[in-house]
């Protein structure tokens, strides 16, 4: 479902001013009363003309550049003399309009939007006909899929359906942490996770089997290295570095090891999953609070289209516990579809519904990643 801007040819419109830009006072500092921005979207009126700017994402600044296109910019990344955009209004009276009413489908009385409306509840069905055709949808339009993930998916033998997702053209980059690929990588070296075989059970020594994966990797001096030389010979790292699907692994105070690949510097990483941040046009987050928050603040709530209109950027979180899903909306992330279960049941599902959609359809799982 998309929906148009609102129509600037008219009043008010058409009254309101240009919005006022002030030159930032040092590196990383916004100059006093700047515009903090929202993930929804939002027009600037620049020499007449109300204008979408590029990059759209929450706890920003709109920054004006020498060329004259309009970017949202994280506050660090703003240099000293860069024009940024002050006022507080969102309704236009500060040449800042947030068109929140209209995006929520309230403009016109039309209600929200069905996708965005639905409330937390383990108790809700959930429409996995609905995530799978949104998902084909997404990968025959060329979208761009953002897969967020937590250990857990690893733990719970939701690790082969990751990879069924990731060589059949469902996963454009993976966002994780150090130990969803420590553990998928130690289950392809050992076939145990954090020790733990597949049965649930403990095996002898299996505590530091994670580390010897570690060790492995760090001696071959990457993940794609590994894959190359044989020591990672399958899984969800294996099927990336295959596809060549991009990843983004970033540490934490805890992390082991970590693998050579993990992103460190916080900043750093946040960097890099930003800059698949912007090309997101869908993202499926599971069992992960931190990166699901994390992510979540990176993008806008919806994706633009060539013509101009604006539909949600498809959200879908996934977690055992209702908290983790309320919090993630709760921070801003309002366009989240939250579904409560655990992550093997929705990958075991989702998957049967995708097979079906692309059988109904007519499509091979061949003849569908060759399209894509």
């Amino acid at each position: 479902m998309t929906v148009s801007a609102p129509d600037f040819s008219r009043a008010p419109f058409t009254d309101f001013p240009d919005a006022r830009f002030e030159p930032a006072p040092k590196d990383g500092v916004l100059p006093e009363g700047f515009f903090s921005t929202t993930n929804l979207p939002t027009y600037v009126r620049v020499d007449g003309t109300w204008r979408m700017p590029k990059e759209p994402r929450m706890d920003s600044a709109l920054v004006l550049d020498a060329a004259g296109e309009l970017w949202v910019r994280e506050p660090r990344r703003v240099r000293v003399g860069e024009r940024v955009a002050v006022g507080q209004d969102e309704n236009g009276r500060d040449g800042i309009y947030v068109d929140a009413a209209g995006f929520l489908g309230d403009r016109d009385g039309e209600g929200e939007f069905r996708f965005m409306a639905s409330e937390v509840s383990r108790e809700k069905p959930t429409d996995y006909a609905l995530m799978a055709r949104l998902l084909i949808d997404e990968r025959e339009r060329g979208g761009y899929v953002a897969w967020v993930t937590g250990p857990a998916l690893v733990h719970s033998r939701a690790r082969n359906d990751l990879v069924w997702f990731i060589r059949n053209g469902f996963v454009s980059v993976l966002l994780a942490g150090n130990a969803v690929a420590v553990h998928d990588i130690e289950a392809s070296i050992f076939g145990t996770t954090l020790g733990m075989t597949g049965e649930g059970e403990t095996t002898a020594g299996g505590h530091g089997l994670h580390m010897r994966a570690i060790n492995r990797v760090r001696n071959a001096g990457s993940i794609a290295a590994a894959v190359r030389t044989g020591t990672i010979t399958s899984g969800i790292m294996h099927a990336c570095v295959e596809e060549n699907v991009p990843f983004v692994l970033t540490g934490s105070i805890r992390d082991d090891g970590p693998l050579p690949d993990v992103i460190t510097d916080a900043l750093e990483g946040q960097d890099a999953m930003r800059s698949h941040a912007v090309k997101t046009t869908m993202a499926i987050m599971i069992a992960t609070a931190l990166h699901a928050i994390a992510t979540g603040n990176m993008l806008p709530a919806f994706v633009t289209e060539a013509d101009g209109r604006v539909r949600p950027l498809t959200t879908i979180c996934v977690d055992s516990l209702e908290f983790v899903v309320s919090k993630l909306k709760d921070r801003g992330t309002h366009q989240a579809f939250g579904v409560v279960t655990n992550a093997q049941d929705f990958m075991h599902i989702l998957r049967i519904f995708v097979e079906r959609e692309l059988d109904q359809r007519g499509l091979t799982l061949v003849a569908a990643r060759a399209s894509a």
